[in-house]
C-alpha cells in the first residue's frame, strides 16, 4: 500500500506528466502536445506551418507570427497536383514536385516533422497524410494547433526563416489509397466512412448527398471544443459503434481529401489503418452516372467474414 508521501509524490509526477502532455503508443507516434513540443522537442525537428485563411494558403499570417524555425507549406501548391476534369479538386502531388518541397523544407529521412495550423487540424492533417504517404516515417500533428501552443506559453516569431536543404526523396505508397471503382464496391464487403459534417452528408452542402451505403462519421466529433483530440477510449468506442471492427476493410472520403485525411490520422492514433479516397466527392461527382444519396446515414451493417 502507498504511504501518504508516496501517494503525494506519485500524484505530483502524474500532474507534471499531464501538464507536459506526455503520450504513449500509437498516439505518441502521430500526435504531440504543445507542452511536450515546448519543453522536450524531438531531435532533428522540422516544423511545418500549414495555415489556410479565407482566401487560401495564409502566408501573411505566417510571416506575422509562427513557431520558431517553422517553414510555410502551401496546401494547394505543395500538397496537391494539378486538377483535371476527372481528377477531383485536389489530386495527389507528383513525386518530383513533392520531393522538391520536402527538400526545400529541410527534411531528412531521420527528421521528426511536426505540422500545425489554426483550422481544426484539417490542413495539418493533409500535410501529415501526404508526408506519410510519401514514405516519411515520423510525422506528427501538434494537438490543438497554434491555439494550444499560445495557451502553453510557446514562443512565436515573425518573418521568414531560411532552412538548409533536406535530402529526402518522396516514395509514394506509404499509406493506402482507394480508387473510385473500389469505393463504389466497398460497402458490400467493408466500411465506407464519410468524414464531412452531417448536414453535408444529408445533401445540404456543396454536394447533393453522399456515396451510396456510406456511413456518416463527422471527423470533427473526434475533437473537443479546444480542438484537442479526444481520449483513446472515447474514440475506440465511437468507431466500433460505426462498424469499424478489427480486421474490417475500410476507407474514408470527404469533398477533396482534407477532412478524410484527418480521419485517417485519428484512426492511426488508435493503431487502425484505413484507406483514403484521394479524389473524394469532387471526383465521384465528375461522372453524372455515379449516384449521390440524400438523407440520414444507415445503421452500420455486419461485415461478412473474409
Amino acid at each position: 500500500m502507498f504511504s501518504t508521501a508516496e501517494y503525494i509524490s506519485s500524484a505530483a509526477r502524474f500532474t507534471r506528466t499531464a501538464e507536459r502532455g506526455l503520450m504513449s503508443g500509437e498516439r505518441a507516434a502521430h500526435l504531440i502536445s504543445a507542452g511536450r513540443l515546448r519543453d522536450d522537442p524531438p531531435k532533428r525537428l522540422v516544423l511545418l506551418d500549414v495555415r489556410v485563411g479565407a482566401g487560401g494558403p495564409d502566408r501573411t499570417s505566417f510571416r506575422r507570427a509562427h513557431l520558431p524555425g517553422a517553414r510555410f507549406v502551401d496546401v494547394d501548391a505543395d500538397l496537391a497536383g494539378t486538377a483535371t476534369e476527372r481528377s477531383g479538386s485536389r489530386p495527389l502531388p507528383d513525386t518530383e514536385t513533392l520531393t522538391a518541397a520536402i527538400r526545400r523544407w529541410g527534411i531528412h529521412y531521420d527528421s521528426t516533422v511536426v505540422v500545425y495550423d489554426d483550422s481544426r487540424a484539417v490542413p495539418a492533417a493533409r500535410a501529415w497524410w501526404v508526408l506519410r504517404w510519401a514514405g516519411l516515417p515520423d510525422v506528427r500533428i501538434l494537438d490543438g494547433g497554434l491555439r494550444a501552443w499560445r495557451e502553453a506559453g510557446g514562443a512565436l516569431v515573425s518573418g521568414a526563416e531560411p532552412a538548409a536543404p533536406g535530402t529526402t526523396t518522396a516514395q509514394p505508397a506509404g499509406l493506402p489509397v482507394i480508387d473510385t471503382a473500389a469505393v463504389a464496391a466497398l460497402p458490400e464487403r467493408g466500411v465506407l466512412l464519410d468524414a464531412r459534417p452531417r448536414e453535408h452528408f444529408r445533401g445540404d452542402g456543396e454536394f447533393a448527398g453522399h456515396i451510396p451505403d456510406a456511413i456518416s462519421a463527422p471527423v470533427f466529433d473526434d475533437f473537443d471544443e479546444r480542438g484537442l483530440l479526444r481520449d483513446e477510449h472515447s474514440l475506440r468506442t465511437r468507431y466500433r459503434d460505426l462498424g469499424l471492427t478489427a480486421g474490417a476493410t475500410a476507407a474514408t472520403y470527404c469533398g477533396s481529401a482534407m477532412a478524410a485525411a484527418l480521419q485517417v490520422f485519428v484512426l492511426a492514433t488508435l493503431g487502425i489503418e484505413i484507406a483514403l479516397y484521394p479524389g473524394g466527392l469532387s471526383q465521384w461527382a465528375c461522372d453524372p452516372a455515379r449516384p449521390l444519396v440524400r438523407g440520414e446515414s444507415a445503421a452500420p451493417r455486419p461485415i461478412p467474414p473474409p
